[in-house]
């Protein structure tokens, strides 16, 4: 049971607090929570159309995607631990403000080197709002006692789900429309209106607990230790050596200093000892290893392996959109997660397989199909990993813990798209598919191997609420 405090962690509020959660905080953390899935998934119809303007092979365009990703992953816990020690209410002013500067940066952009810095910018910017909403919503619940908020994160976790399956299909909409520079357009209104909303709505916060200090030499040696790691894999040649040793070298700085110092930015000692949720973690990784390269390779093997127009791949990823949001939606507020995890694994297990069926032959009803199939996990995985996280993590430091919980799904996202680079080094080709879905396969085997034997997974229950 969660006790209730003469105030929340969020802070002191001008406004009157209601006597349940505060649902006027729902629209600024959506919104705010959808800005990364809706960038993350609209550019994979703009890879083809920017890489032809820009006279740039898939080996390169795919930095439009690294770019954002490994900024995300570097900015995501940062962030979080900033929302934990200032409270949410001015990261995800700045955040947000962001987003629309970088959004008119890479609308102008001359060249592919400006469009990428465009895409870091976002990164950056779009990795304040998740562990914003998660703190705030962890917040409503000390301040309510009441710690029963499977419908709050299942609005996030449906609308980060459904924008970024959808993605694909406005991004092809847009571009069908204007080209591929309204894809970073879109980002100005939609800044904007999270400018609006967090203003109005978001409480103000006090000044961070006297004591508390930034650890600044551990956040930049995690951010070495990232970019390091992603440098290789995006690709991995014996003349790279020095970068996983240098990452090595850096990984075992960081956890040496993580140890010692009072107030470290990744508290080492406390995810050591929470197992459960260091799995979490990999289950994330492993999930979203294969969620985005089913999504940037189907969908570029779909315009050039299958020759169709951005508009028209963008329509035939609406099923994979479809399943996700049903399945979200409906499953939404049973917690279930082991259930979920289960299901979902099995069902990427089953996508994969479906791939291997497809070539450039293949009737437009079983490329449906094959998003169909492959929709339904993705509306299971990501709401299961969100809720158990929630149950696991300490909650003085939620948002930190909910920014690593997406830093591991951008890592997955970058895996993704370096394997990606790797199966399609000049085309995007069927034989290259088949080489993708084969490497999705294994990590989704090994997701259903570290799943099966969990029963912790059942324990994770909601405490009832305070009478």
């Amino acid at each position: 049971m969660i006790p209730r405090p003469a105030a929340a962690i969020s802070g002191k509020s001008t406004r009157p607090a209601p006597a349940g959660f505060d649902r006027r905080l729902i629209a600024p953390m959506v919104l705010g929570s959808v800005l990364n899935p809706i960038n993350s998934s609209m550019i994979a119809v703009a890879l083809v159309p920017i890489g032809i303007a820009f006279g740039a092979p898939p080996a390169e365009t795919v930095w439009l995607v690294t770019a954002l990703y490994l900024a995300t992953a570097v900015g995501q816990p940062v962030i979080g631990r900033l929302v934990d020690m200032y409270g949410p209410r001015r990261l995800y002013l700045v955040g947000t403000g962001l987003v629309g500067v970088a959004g008119l940066l890479g609308a102008l952009a001359p060249t592919l080197g400006v469009l990428i810095a465009a895409r870091v910018l976002l990164g950056f910017g779009t990795s304040a709002a998740y562990p914003a909403a998660m703190r705030l919503t962890r917040s409503e619940a000390e301040r309510t006692g009441q710690d029963s908020p499977a419908g709050v994160l299942t609005a996030l976790a449906v609308s980060a789900q459904t924008v970024a399956v959808v993605g694909p299909t406005l991004g092809g909409v847009l571009i069908g429309a204007g080209g591929w520079h309204l894809v970073f357009t879109v980002n100005v209104p939609l800044s904007a209106a999270c400018l609006v909303l967090g203003v109005k709505w978001l409480p103000r916060s006090g000044a961070p607990e006297r004591g508390q200090r930034m650890d600044l030499p551990g956040m930049a040696l995690f951010a070495v230790l990232l970019v390091t790691l992603m440098l290789f894999l995006m690709g991995p040649r014996p003349d790279r050596w020095y970068l996983p040793t240098l990452t090595l070298a850096t990984a075992a700085v960081f956890a040496a200093r993580e140890l010692r110092v009072a107030d470290p930015f990744v508290d080492l000692r406390v995810l050591a000892g929470n197992v459960p949720l260091v799995v979490t973690y990999v289950r994330q990784l492993l999930a979203y290893t294969t969620s985005y390269a089913f999504l940037y390779g189907y969908t570029q093997w779909l315009e050039q392996g299958r020759g169709l127009s951005a508009s028209a791949a963008g329509l035939v990823l609406l099923p994979l959109s479809a399943a996700a949001l049903v399945t979200a939606t409906v499953t939404g507020r049973r917690e279930a997660v082991r259930g979920k995890l289960l299901v979902g694994s099995v069902l990427q297990i089953a996508g994969c397989a479906a791939l291997l069926l497809v070539d450039a032959g293949s009737p437009v009803w079983a490329l449906l199909a094959a998003g169909a199939l492959l929709g339904v996990p993705q509306g299971l995985l990501g709401l299961a990993a969100q809720t158990a996280l929630y149950r696991q993590a300490d909650p003085e430091r939620i948002g930190s813990a909910a920014g690593l919980l997406r830093t591991f799904m951008y890592l997955g996202a970058l895996g993704a798209s370096a394997a990606t680079a790797a199966f399609f080094p000049h085309r995007a080709d069927t034989g290259g598919l088949h080489g993708l879905a084969l490497f999705m396969l294994a990590g989704s085997a090994l997701l259903l191997a570290i799943t099966l034997p969990d029963r912790s997974l059942a324990r994770l229950t909601p405490t009832p609420r305070k009478a």
